[in-house]
């Protein structure tokens, strides 16, 4: 009976040996995506269209390549490469166009804040230069601290500060640093 366990014991070293030996090891390559809790709260849009309107009628159309929209509790949006705001009248005619390279919405507070080559456009040939803009939807004011310049088709504005309705057709330059009437600002250069 000794001899009989030796037997079946060595045995099964010698078939433990093969299966060891005979087992291909296969790596499995898997790719692990981390996530961080802050990707968890970040929704991702590509070619984004963003409509405003009161009684079915768009006041507001915003187009962007890119939206973050950050879900925490003040939800945030970021058009992280810039935006188009164009504004219409009641009858759907385009009012003004607004672009920035850089734009955040702060859903709590109402106010959208626009960065980096701000420009704002007028149907009537206005135009609006400044690195940044918030606009209060609550209030419908748009306003700005910074350096702006305003060019219409007879004269040039510059200056610190910006106030104007979100129709542009009232606008107050807060601290005005020089104009020019267009015809000498052509013969100066």
């Amino acid at each position: 009976m000794k001899r009989l366990w030796k037997y079946v014991l060595s045995w099964s070293v010698v078939v433990l040996v093969f299966l060891v030996i005979g087992c291909k090891k296969e790596s499995i390559v898997t790719e692990e995506v981390i996530y961080t809790p802050e990707d968890v709260y970040i929704e991702r849009m590509k070619d984004v269209e963003i409509l405003y309107s009161d009684s079915a009628k768009v006041q507001i159309k915003i187009t962007a390549p890119t939206l973050l929209r950050y879900l925490n509790q003040n939800t945030k949006q970021e058009f992280s490469d810039g935006l188009l705001v164009e504004f219409f009248d009641a009858n759907q005619r385009t009012t003004g166009r607004l672009s920035a390279k850089y734009g955040e919405r702060i859903e709590g507070d109402y106010k959208i804040v626009v960065r980096d080559s701000v420009v704002w456009q007028s149907a009537q040939g206005d135009q609006l230069d400044t690195e940044e803009l918030t606009w209060d939807e609550r209030s419908k004011m748009i306003f700005t601290n910074k350096f702006v310049t305003i060019t219409s088709p007879d004269e040039i504005i510059f200056g610190y500060g910006f106030e104007a309705d979100q129709d542009f057709k009232r606008f107050t330059v807060k601290a005005v640093e020089g104009n020019i009437k267009v015809d000498e600002f052509k013969t100066l250069q």
